[in-house]
């Protein structure tokens, strides 16, 4: 149904923007000449594909292909351009130029849908610039806030400056927002980021959810010494309280089947080879598709932490860095990706997502979806990433096929 070669050659002519000819990798900056070459080519191939192309008030840039009825609610796909430092091709990218290319096999083939399509490039959801992400997701949702444009890069320019130096006006972000009952449903078609999808020998998965990321720091005081004249019963080590609640981390994330926890960040003091560590601060990442889950292991981690620490005789504070919550993809949804993925011939098979996408904006909107592609040894954010171009159509297919499910049904 799509073109693989016109949909690799779009994925060959895009990484082009903003590649690192001595690392390999691709850096697309939200509000960059980089990030405005990427829009401005895919708006090329938005065009080509017989689509009216615009941008929103927030940066997204939007192709739309109109339905019988222009005025019944849309069906939303797309994903983002913009990358996280030395990045890979396809984190993103595949998202929005599959897409593109569905709307342009449809036009090809002839084929008229009741609800109009629009495939949405998404302003800035990996956050790397200003440590704040999902800014265009935000905008269509309504939930982006004047004093988030607050936060700046490090040179000190504000989200506001920089989309004042693209020609936005901060002032009109409200606009962007998606009136309610004006969307029927968002799909977004992603790599996997991970294994599970190769480690089953499958192309594509139905994503059951998007698990929400819940970020704590520790840190623990205990007592600095000599490492040579202070026996083991009387030392208060940091470190060796850390590594304990360290590992109930992985014990008790592991035990759900579904969560996963991972310390990210440790920092110790003094520092000496010869000084028993009297200070550890260290972060902890925990996620889970079910909120209620990924809270009950938090709960665990934390009583397991203070029993540590009490019996260790070290001082422990926590704080709360963050909490998003997770997202459940719509069963209406998921099921319009099960009967494409069918009608494909393949195996249906259905997983969670670890990171998070912009569709978590969206929930409050409308119903959402997603289907992951097979990435080759899970690997991403990386310039080794790699989707092949077989599993690029194939998912491209199967996204053709959903949204056609979507968009012709009332």
């Amino acid at each position: 149904m799509i073109n693989k070669d016109r949909l690799w050659d779009h994925l060959q002519q895009l990484s082009a923007i903003g590649r690192d000819r001595e690392e390999g990798g691709v850096t697309r900056l939200s509000f960059t000449p980089e990030e405005r070459a990427a829009k401005d080519l895919v708006a090329r191939f938005m065009k080509e594909a017989g689509l009216s192309v615009r941008e929103d008030e927030v940066g997204n840039l939007i192709g739309r292909k109109e339905g019988k009825n222009s005025d019944a609610p849309v069906v939303l796909t797309g994903s983002h351009l913009d990358s996280v430092p030395n990045g890979g091709d396809f984190d993103g990218p595949l998202g929005v130029l599959a897409g593109v290319e569905a709307l342009h096999a449809m036009r090809e083939h002839g084929v008229e849908t009741e609800h109009p399509i629009e495939v949405i490039a998404f302003t800035d959801e990996e956050g790397t610039r200003f440590g704040y992400g999902m800014i265009g997701s935000r905008g269509i949702a309504g939930l982006l806030k004047p004093e988030e444009l607050l936060a700046t890069d490090r040179d000190g320019i504000s989200i506001a400056e920089a989309m004042r130096q693209s020609g936005l006006d901060p002032e009109q972000i409200g606009k962007a927002a998606r009136r309610p009952g004006s969307v029927k449903a968002y799909v977004e078609l992603h790599i996997e980021q991970g294994k599970v999808l190769e480690s089953r020998n499958l192309p594509v998965g139905v994503v059951s959810g998007i698990a929400g990321p819940l970020w704590v720091k520790f840190v623990l005081e205990g007592e600095a010494g000599h490492a040579g004249t202070t026996p083991m019963p009387m030392r208060h080590d940091a470190l060796a309280a850390a590594s304990e609640i360290i590992l109930c981390i992985e014990r008790e994330a592991a035990r759900t089947g579904n969560a996963v926890g991972t310390v990210g960040k440790l920092q110790l003091s003094p520092g000496g080879v010869n000084v028993i560590p009297g200070r550890v601060e260290f972060t902890m990442d925990l996620r889970d598709v079910n909120e209620a889950v990924r809270d009950q292991v938090e709960e665990r981690i934390l009583r397991e932490a203070r029993a540590i620490c009490e019996r260790r005789g070290i001082r422990l504070q926590v704080e709360n860095m963050q909490r998003i919550a997770p997202a459940a993809c719509s069963p209406m949804v998921q099921e319009a990706i099960k009967e494409a993925i069918a009608a494909e011939g393949l195996e249906v098979f259905t997983l969670p997502s670890g990171a998070g996408h912009d569709g978590m904006q969206l929930t409050g909107l409308c119903p959402v979806g997603m289907i992951f592609a097979r990435s080759k040894d899970g690997i991403s954010h990386n310039p080794a990433e790699f989707t092949s171009k077989e599993d690029c159509a194939t998912a491209a297919n199967v996204l053709y096929r959903t949204l056609l499910n979507l968009a012709r049904k009332e």
